[in-house]
């Protein structure tokens, strides 16, 4: 007898491995998708909150899975329960112990994150890419993934008590940080557990509707269009470029998920391939409002919202601090990716930009608007995947745009990857020196 046919329409205890956490599992008949839970500090599997949440998914047919994300000796140290990162890894545990499952694999996941568990579905959706399909945060610490917020692509619903003024706040900074589709929803009269009458109800049925939104099946399935992973995304991006390799083209990618694609591109068209580093300049005491931009190169180029200065008016020798501060930074990470060579020169070159895809396409903009102030002769850009109006609000800043697909509507990058895996430092240092010996 199979998992499904034991436990349809039931909740039944199970047991997440390699670490042994203790979970329950419901699945109704034909279930449209899964949504596995992070609870909040001091709860687990037996939340009656979301237990109360868990039932009313389940009621709309969707499976949920609520686990105790830490073992119970574990628990004994107050240290891990606000330790993120190891509250990410045992969601990612159990999101790849749902995927090895015969009977849970062909449904598409989503997270629904309390609190602190916001924080970490948010890391391990970052961490998981295209295999997580949305993210639901109830009262949560979206700022507690720090970094990640600017690589999570599922899209991301933030609901807030509306009594629960710190955490909306900080819910704000996380939702400006967020690439791709999301939404704040303010819940009146509610506090930071919504235990008031009627406002988990609201949470149920706001979750419910993101949830079905991104998780039906239907709008899962792969097509010939998709691509298996950024080197397939490559491929085909070099194929659409062709009509480049004579133009004297350098490949300039956005690490770390742009370098793979840029990598099949520079080697199609034997072209150098290079990074380019981008630092936000945040406004003062609101690091998370960009004021403009650094955008490295042989002479790094600072990129200013000026409309937003004129707003914010930071401090004389502001903007100037700022710009040496995240110059040292871009430093740093160019000799972390490229510590024995300078920028490639772009003056007379055909500059291609390539990124594995664009969502809001803000960190790209900056991109294009410094380029421009360079000497190439040509300014490319190409992605395999973007929306529709992300490209045209990037075409003016660019001679070429080439793109392979702009599916409407747009949900995430990773959706459209069945490999969407983070891109590590390792494997972007190990493809720039293996582009540097194919260019030689």
């Amino acid at each position: 007898m199979g998992l499904m046919d034991r436990i349809s329409g039931d909740v039944a205890p199970v047991r997440i491995s390699p670490e042994g956490l203790e979970a329950l599992l419901g699945v109704p008949k034909d279930a449209k998708g899964l949504v596995i839970f992070a609870h909040g500090s001091g709860s687990g599997r037996l939340s009656p909150r979301n237990n109360q949440v868990a039932a009313g998914l389940r009621e709309a047919g969707l499976a949920t899975l609520l686990l105790d994300l830490l073992r119970p000796e574990e628990e004994a140290d107050r240290a891990n329960v606000f330790d993120i990162g190891l509250l990410a890894s045992r969601l990612v545990s159990a999101t790849n112990w749902a995927l090895a499952s015969r009977e849970l694999a062909n449904l598409r996941i989503g997270y629904f994150g309390a609190s602190t568990g916001a924080g970490a579905a948010l890391v391990a959706a970052s961490q998981m890419g295209g295999a997580v399909a949305a993210v639901v945060s109830r009262g949560g610490r979206p700022d507690l993934a720090e970094e990640a917020l600017d690589t999570v692509e599922a899209p991301t619903l933030l609901i807030v008590g509306g009594d629960d003024i710190p955490v909306i706040s900080l819910n704000r900074l996380a939702y400006d940080r967020l690439r791709g589709i999301k939404d704040l929803v303010i819940v009146q009269g509610a506090t930071h557990l919504f235990e008031e009458t009627g406002t988990l109800d609201q949470v149920l049925e706001h979750a419910k509707a993101w949830f079905l939104r991104f998780l039906t099946r239907e709008n899962r399935r792969f097509t010939a269009r998709d691509f298996v992973d950024r080197t397939d995304a490559g491929r085909e991006l070099a194929q659409a470029l062709l009509h480049l390799k004579a133009m004297n083209p350098v490949v300039l990618a956005l690490p770390r998920g742009g370098v793979p694609v840029g990598f099949e591109v520079a080697k199609a068209l034997g072209a150098p391939l290079d990074v380019v580093l981008v630092r936000k300049i945040g406004a003062p005491g609101q690091p998370e409002l960009g004021l403009g931009a650094v955008v490295d190169g042989a002479n790094p180029r600072l990129v200013l919202n000026e409309e937003l200065v004129a707003v914010v008016r930071p401090g004389e020798g502001y903007l100037e601090e700022e710009e040496k501060r995240q110059l040292v930074e871009i430093e740093r990470r160019r000799k972390l990716y490229r510590p024995d060579r300078p920028p490639v020169a772009l003056d007379g070159r055909t500059v291609i930009v390539v990124d594995d895809g664009i969502a809001t396409g803000g960190t790209m903009r900056a991109v294009l608007q410094a380029l421009a102030q360079t000497n190439a002769a040509r300014l490319v850009l190409a992605v395999p995947v973007a929306p529709a109006d992300s490209l045209r609000e990037l075409a003016p800043l660019a001679d070429e745009v080439v793109c392979l697909m702009s599916p409407e509507p747009f949900y995430a990058v990773g959706a459209h990857y069945r490999d969407f895996n983070q891109t590590t430092d390792a494997e972007v240092i190990d493809l720039l020196k293996r582009a540097e010996v194919s260019a030689a």
